[in-house]
C-alpha cells in the first residue's frame, strides 16, 4: 500500500492535493497503517490459534448473529465484510463445510442466495467473542482514555462517509 505517492488519474490534481506529506501527516499515516495491519494480525493469530477461527470468518459469524434472521443476503454480507464475491463465496464455503452456516436460495431471486447463521456458528461465535473483546481490550481500548476513545471514534466517524463514497469502495 503506498502511503504517499499518487496515482494517475483522469482528473487534474489541485496543488494542495498532489504536495508531500509532511512529518506530521506521514506520521498519523502511516502509524495509523502500521497500528491497523498490526492489531488485524495479532487479534487473527489469537482467534486462530484459540478457536480455529480467522479474524474474517469471525467477521462474517458476527454479522449474520447481528443480522435479522440471523441471515444475510451474499450479496450484503460480501459488502459488510470488505470482501469480493468470490473471496466471500470461498470463505462461506469454507465455513458451510465447518457446519458454522448454511446457505439458502432466494425465492425471490434465483441467482441469489442468503447465508444463515447456524446453532454451531452462534455457539462457537459466542466463545470467539469472548477472546476477541479481550484482545481488542488489551491491544487497543486499555491504552486510551475515555476521552481520547470519544476523539478517536469521532474521527473515524468524520472519515468515513468519504472514504465509503470514493469511487470503486463498498463497505458497511
Amino acid at each position: 500500500m503506498a502511503t504517499e505517492a499518487q496515482t494517475p488519474s483522469t482528473s487534474p490534481l489541485t496543488a494542495a492535493q498532489s504536495r508531500q506529506l509532511d512529518d506530521r501527516e506521514l506520521r498519523a499515516w502511516r502509524g495509523m497503517l502500521r497500528v491497523h495491519a498490526t492489531l488485524t494480525k495479532a487479534l487473527d493469530a489469537e482467534l486462530d490459534a484459540e478457536h480455529g477461527l480467522p479474524l474474517s470468518s469471525y467477521e462474517v459469524l458476527l454479522h449474520l448473529d447481528d443480522a435479522e434472521g440471523h441471515r444475510m443476503r451474499m450479496s450484503d454480507l460480501a459488502a459488510m465484510v470488505i470482501l469480493s464475491r468470490s473471496g466471500l463465496t470461498r470463505l462461506v464455503d469454507r465455513l458451510e463445510r465447518e457446519g458454522l452456516i448454511a446457505r439458502e436460495s432466494c425465492p425471490s431471486d434465483a441467482r441469489g442466495s442468503f447465508a444463515t447463521l447456524t446453532t454451531a456458528g452462534r455457539r462457537k461465535l459466542a466463545a470467539a467473542r469472548v477472546t476477541h473483546l479481550a484482545g481488542v481490550r488489551s491491544m487497543f481500548v486499555d491504552h486510551f482514555s475515555d476521552a481520547e476513545l470519544e476523539l478517536l471514534g469521532s474521527a473515524w466517524e468524520r472519515l468515513l462517509p468519504g472514504v465509503v463514497n470514493a469511487p470503486g469502495v463498498t463497505c458497511g
